[in-house]
């Protein structure tokens, strides 16, 4: 294997030059000459030796996105497709920079401690994270690190989220302008100053402005599974004053329409039904799912670019980063 003494030799620059082709930092240097690295580095099927950049520099070029919401059945938070394409999109722009990424649940703050002793990562994202003694752990390393979905606010960190409340006004008022006043809101444990609480709040709100009073009976805090879902919407099959559903997370309203269906009620005919995210399941529902937009890859594309630009050295704009929400209509609501 040829080192980076033998590529500049080779291409009559200096090893800096190299490596600085080889990592990304070409503007500087001459067009032709990044191509001629280029072409050698691809005759000799060239890898640099990441162990060893790190020792010398003390960057791993690693970047790790640790999940510290355990799901209360088994099974990984992978499985669930927000966070598969949330991933997926951090995933992408890291490898197009020329990082690399380590995906870890940890339980609790000891379990954090170890991943910072064994691995030598440059920086973290985490989702859904509180104000709590994990967190306290969390900002004592010397770690850049990007919240996403979460309310936190310190200085110490960077914020990617979402206009949750926006999102379950939008979503509340869209059913009660197709004339629903039976709305139930369904949703995983409500946290305080969480993603949930906005949306729950927006749900609210919209009901006081429509004059509709809260009806605490038709609030059920569920986990986002398939299996759960339908057994709400078994449940909510026995309910015959409720009209419609705001459910929090496509998934969840997924499990809904087919528990709603296993019980003889249809949908939109009977209980209309509005989700949250639009992954890919809100089209393969029957009908398909109305529900409120949000960039799920844009969100982790956003997340990634930010650790990078401040790992190297470029100007961030905005330390926290809100971004928007929209309806998109099928056919899973009607009008009364």
């Amino acid at each position: 294997m040829p080192t980076i003494k033998d590529i500049a030799k080779e291409a009559h620059v200096s090893p800096t030059t190299v490596s600085n082709v080889i990592h990304g930092k070409t503007s500087r240097v001459a067009k032709e000459t990044v191509e001629r690295i280029t072409k050698i580095i691809e005759a000799y099927n060239y890898t640099p030796n990441m162990s060893a950049r790190s020792l010398v520099n003390r960057s791993s070029k690693i970047i790790g996105v640790i999940n510290h919401l355990i799901p209360e059945q088994k099974g990984n938070f992978l499985e669930d497709p927000f966070h598969g394409a949330f991933v997926g999109g951090i995933e992408r722009t890291l490898r197009e920079r020329g990082y690399f990424l380590l995906v870890r649940t940890v339980e609790d703050e000891q379990e954090l401690i170890k991943v910072f002793r064994n691995w030598n990562l440059d920086g973290v994202i985490l989702t859904g994270l509180f104000e709590d003694s994990f967190f306290s752990q969390l900002i004592r390393t010397d770690k850049p690190i990007v919240l996403v979905d979460s309310y936190v606010e310190n200085k110490k960190v960077f914020n990617v989220g979402l206009d949750d409340y926006r999102g379950g006004y939008i979503a509340t008022e869209y059913l009660i302008k197709h004339g629903h006043r039976e709305i139930v809101f369904a949703s995983p444990h409500i946290q305080h100053r969480g993603v949930l609480e906005e949306r729950f709040r927006g749900y609210q709100d919209a009901l006081a402005d429509a004059g509709i009073p809260l009806n605490k009976a038709n609030i059920y805090e569920h986990e986002i599974t398939i299996s759960e879902g339908q057994a709400l919407g078994r449940e909510l099959a026995k309910r015959k004053e409720i009209t419609a559903v705001f459910a929090s997370a496509d998934i969840l309203a997924a499990g809904i329409i087919s528990g709603l269906q296993e019980s003889g009620i249809r949908v939109p005919d009977e209980i209309s039904i509005i989700g949250f995210d639009d992954l890919y399941i809100s089209r393969l529902t029957s009908p398909q799912l109305t529900t409120i937009h949000q960039d799920v890859v844009g969100k982790g594309i956003t997340a990634a670019n930010i650790m990078v630009d401040f790992l190297d050295g470029k100007p961030i704009i905005s330390r926290h980063i809100v971004m928007p929400v929209s309806i998109v209509e099928r056919a899973s609501v009607r009008y009364l």
